[in-house]
């Protein structure tokens, strides 16, 4: 079945493109950080994340919070900071002000490792959209992307 089955609704042939694409994407990324950086997407996106943090109000993310921008569980985000933090990219820390509260953050190590992988994660992405936009099913999909701008 691909995404201009006609026995799928509209709906459901946009997800099922939408779904594709980012299979794609995310196979290609997961082979150029693995064989360059022994990074996950996963783990470069948690890196990426917790890279992101400040000291100021709201700097700092809570497990929730980073679990959600890198699309896990708690528990599994919980699982993979404990696999950084052991191979010396992450530290925790108590917060000052709520001694209940673990903070993460990135490591000197984690950010000199993420400041490698980024042209890696880059440019996956690129040779997985170049390719992508030549099937016609995902070519509207790579063209949105292309073109998303999202508020900062």
């Amino acid at each position: 079945m691909t995404a201009t089955d006609p026995a799928l609704t509209a709906l459901a042939q946009g997800w099922c493109a939408l779904s594709l694409l980012h299979g794609k994407i995310e196979a290609r990324i997961e082979r150029a950080l693995q064989a360059g950086h022994g990074l996950s997407v996963r783990e470069y996106s948690l890196l990426d994340v917790l890279s992101r943090q400040h000291d100021g109000v709201g700097g700092h993310l809570q497990m929730k919070q980073v679990a959600d921008a890198v699309v896990l569980s708690q528990s599994a985000t919980t699982r993979l900071v404990t696999r950084l933090e052991d191979r010396g990219l992450l530290s925790r820390y108590l917060c000052p002000t709520d001694r209940r509260g673990i903070y993460t953050d990135v490591t000197e190590a984690g950010l000199e490792l993420l400041e490698e992988a980024r042209p890696t994660n880059e440019a996956a992405l690129r040779e997985a959209l170049d390719e992508a936009a030549l099937n016609p099913e995902l070519a509207p999909l790579v063209r949105a992307v292309e073109t998303l701008r999202v508020p900062a």
